[in-house]
């Protein structure tokens, strides 16, 4: 079994082979090392692609350009607008596919437009085992994966980051703010802002995992186990009650099961 160390060496490797590349880069744990250790290989042949929509959290946009101006990385910001694309607002199992799918063609466009070979998103290990429909589209448009390709875990990508003095290392894991919605609920405009307020909240008050899940008029809340006796403080619970009853829930909850990905998946 390879160390880290030989997979970070790996991976290095495959990333020179490719001459240039123009990341896919969301300013997530994954996507930022990938894209720090891109740079380092192979310098101003390694771009940043960041694609702009209403399913994407200010902050996160902020943080992206941030990094790249910091490290004098050249970003490209993509206008990617999810809702416009035909079947996406009803919440198909096969939405992530849809979306990537078109943005993944622009960044191909926008590769070609600046003279870069390939095109490369930041999938680990770990997103092998959950039902992953964008990877289909990734397959599909020959989309490399780099941290895949060098077989790296999530966690093995924290400590690299880590070691790299990337503030990334212990960054929340984040997803599409659509990937909050039950299969089959109509996605837009006004809920995506709802639960990004609402996430938005729970982080201000310092909770360092958290999800809002949207079933209907419900918010289903999911939080680390070992945060939970915090969240029911009662001037906790009730601030984060009485904000989301303001954003437009009727109804409130936390889930007992905790934080976990994909958890709109388990009714597949």
């Amino acid at each position: 079994m390879k160390t880290t160390q030989e997979k970070y060496n790996d991976l290095k490797e495959y990333l020179r082979s490719l001459g240039s590349v123009a990341v896919a880069f969301s300013s997530g744990v994954d996507s930022t090392f990938l894209l720090r250790v891109a740079h380092d290989v192979l310098g101003d042949r390694a771009i940043a692609v960041t694609a702009v929509s209403c399913s994407f959290p200010e902050r996160e946009r902020k943080e992206a350009q941030k990094f790249c101006e910091e490290n004098h990385i050249k970003q490209v910001l993509c206008q990617s607008e999810e809702l416009d694309i035909d079947g996406f607002r009803s919440n198909p199992k096969n939405r992530c596919y849809l979306c990537k799918h078109e943005l993944f063609e622009k960044i191909l466009k926008i590769a070609e437009e600046n003279g870069i070979a390939a095109v490369a998103e930041g999938s680990n290990m770990d997103d092998n085992g959950d039902y992953r429909p964008g990877l289909m589209a990734v397959k599909e448009l020959g989309i490399k994966s780099p941290l895949r390709h060098a077989e790296l875990t999530k966690a093995e990508i924290r400590e690299l980051s880590k070691e790299l003095g990337l503030s990334t290392w212990d960054k929340q894991s984040f997803a599409c703010l659509a990937s909050r919605f039950v299969y089959g609920e109509t996605i837009n405009e006004k809920k995506l802002g709802m639960v990004d307020k609402a996430e938005q909240l729970l982080l201000d008050l310092g909770f360092h995992q958290v999800r809002v899940r949207i079933h209907g008029e419900m918010a289903r809340i999911e939080l680390l186990p070992s945060e939970f006796g915090k969240f029911m403080e009662e001037s906790c619970r009730t601030k984060v009650y009485d904000y989301l009853k303001k954003l437009g829930f009727t109804y409130v909850t936390l889930d007992l099961g905790g934080y976990r990905t994909g958890s709109m998946n388990e009714t597949l």
